[in-house]
């Protein structure tokens, strides 16, 4: 016989596999990779961004900060979206306020 003639195939319904502990163990590795990017990757990423956040809405006038471009100045100015960096004698720059990377204490000076 050939497979178009009409002949039909049928499979019983008992015969799939039920979908119950199978299906269970077969999702354990996903769920165990994705803790493990969770708590490697992701939550340390929004914890610093969280305090990055706050230390940026705690700038003031006369903080010593380092932008992520690698300069060094103090504050003389703030705006909304802006601060403004005394880096030399006479020399100031307006940088955005997400580019300063840390505020410098005292003892960081040279």
């Amino acid at each position: 016989m050939m497979w178009g003639d009409g002949m039909a195939w049928a499979q019983a319904a008992g015969g799939a596999a039920p979908a119950g502990p199978g299906l269970l163990v077969s999702l354990i590795p996903f769920v165990l990779i994705f803790l493990i990017f969770y708590f490697l990757l992701i939550r340390p990423q929004q914890q610093r961004a969280a305090s990055h956040k706050s230390m940026i809405e705690a700038l003031k006038k006369g903080d010593k900060v380092v932008t992520s471009g690698g300069l060094w100045g103090t504050i003389t100015n703030m705006g909304k979206q802006t601060v403004t960096l005394q880096i030399a004698e006479s020399v100031k720059v307006k940088v955005d306020r997400s580019h300063v990377s840390q505020v410098q204490g005292e003892e960081d000076e040279e």
